[in-house]
């Protein structure tokens, strides 16, 4: 399998799985585990972020990662908007293993303030938006500059979300092609 085990054992950061509880969008836990993936490929790049935020004082703190074409399924039967839900029969980067969602916690580790909550569907959530504040614009585009400095592509409507370039050259993996299954 092409997917690694992501962990805070493993690695300096933070995991908190909001799919894996009912504090999500969905208001109902579409994970079962709290296991963390990503694929092989990001992983590189996912340890080169983890430096660059650690040079700055932050940490990582990831809200989802790969995401089983199941969980996608369920994501857009509640909300099938394909500005911030991306359409199941087309495939999401999460699906592949090579998207992460996440913000920066300080050295106390609090989160930096964003202007919104993760999946917050609105024009708030986009990278760029001025009618945040600038305390919040600052701290994305640190988050921005760290993950693209690392080599990740960015979503322009979601401050949260970065992919592997070329994400769909990698295949969709399902819950039931895991050795041990999330959902």
């Amino acid at each position: 399998m092409s997917l690694v085990k992501i962990t805070k054992k493993k690695y300096p950061i933070e995991i908190d799985l909001l799919y894996a509880t009912k504090k999500n969008f969905t208001g109902k836990q579409i994970y079962k585990k709290k296991d963390c993936y990503l694929h092989k490929d990001a992983i590189p790049f996912f340890e080169k972020s983890i430096e660059l935020a650690k040079k700055l004082n932050l940490k990582l703190k990831i809200y989802d990662a790969f995401r089983p074409s199941e969980a996608q399924w369920k994501l857009w039967e509640h909300t099938p908007d394909e500005n911030f839900i991306a359409n199941p029969k087309k495939g999401s980067p999460h699906s592949r293993g090579v998207a992460i969602d996440l913000t920066l916690l300080n050295k106390n580790n609090n989160e930096l303030d964003m202007g919104t909550s993760f999946d917050n569907f609105t024009l708030k959530s986009f990278h760029g938006n001025i009618s945040i504040s600038k305390e919040a614009q600052k701290n994305r585009f640190i988050l921005l500059g760290i993950m693209s400095a690392s080599g990740w592509d960015f979503y322009k409507k979601e401050w949260w979300h970065y992919q592997l370039f070329n994400s769909k050259k990698y295949k969709l993996i399902k819950n039931n092609m895991l050795k041990k299954p999330i959902m």
